[in-house]
């Protein structure tokens, strides 16, 4: 059932998931689902009846049946199947996305366009997280972002939307107080660590992409 009521979007995108891992910490239940495109075989494959199918279907495997609500897009556009589905959460009212099956793959190009996807949604104060079954991705613009009972795990983070951005950080192994963070600098912010149970990461001036890595064990 469409839940609109939660006002939280999953996006499934055409990245192969291979286990169930990533359903267990974002159950499609609490979802209002749109498979994007080749997403769709993604949705099948774990038996997730998805609430619209988007796309120009230049990547899935199979059609959807005409029972499951369907927006065909031309082949020739502007914005990505992707964008495409956020924008139509976006027209729904949804103020929370997440992004599955949108991480990785044979095309870097369309990771970094999912990015910017991120960026695109941080922009209109909504909440945005890309993820696999080992990483989360954030887009952060002037505020914070915190992490409980992640021990552990490695955090790293870097300027985006500009050459720069100013960070503070608690909880981390590496500890920054109002730093600035610049592209192509010697200073970096790659695999830090989480060392408390709560640590935080807050963007004080600028635009961030953080990235949270936590091994996962993978089942079926």
């Amino acid at each position: 059932m469409a839940d609109y009521e939660s006002k939280k979007c999953m996006i499934i995108g055409a990245v192969p998931i291979t286990t169930r891992t990533v359903f267990a910490e974002f159950d499609p239940k609490d979802y209002y689902v749109i498979c994007a495109d080749g997403g769709y075989d993604n949705a099948r494959r774990f038996s997730i009846r998805p609430d619209l199918v988007i796309g120009d279907f230049d990547s899935a495997k199979e059609r959807p049946p005409e029972s499951v609500r369907t927006l065909r897009l031309p082949v020739e556009k502007d914005e990505t199947d992707t964008m495409s589905a956020v924008l139509v959460g976006l027209r729904l009212g949804m103020e929370s996305f997440v992004l599955l099956g949108c991480l990785g793959g044979a095309r870097f190009d369309h990771s970094l366009a999912n990015l910017n996807v991120l960026l695109y949604l941080a922009n209109r104060g909504k909440k945005a997280v890309m993820a696999d079954e080992d990483t989360k991705v954030f887009v952060v613009r002037d505020g914070r972002i915190a992490f409980t009972e992640l021990k552990g795990s490695t955090v790293s983070v870097f300027p985006f939307d500009g050459s720069s951005c100013n960070l503070t950080y608690s909880g981390l192994q590496y500890p920054l107080v109002q730093r600035n963070l610049t592209a192509g600098a010697t200073l970096m912010g790659v695999s830090n660590s989480i060392l408390s149970d709560r640590a935080e990461i807050r963007v004080n001036i600028g635009c961030a992409v953080i990235v949270l890595y936590t091994p996962t064990k993978h089942g079926s």
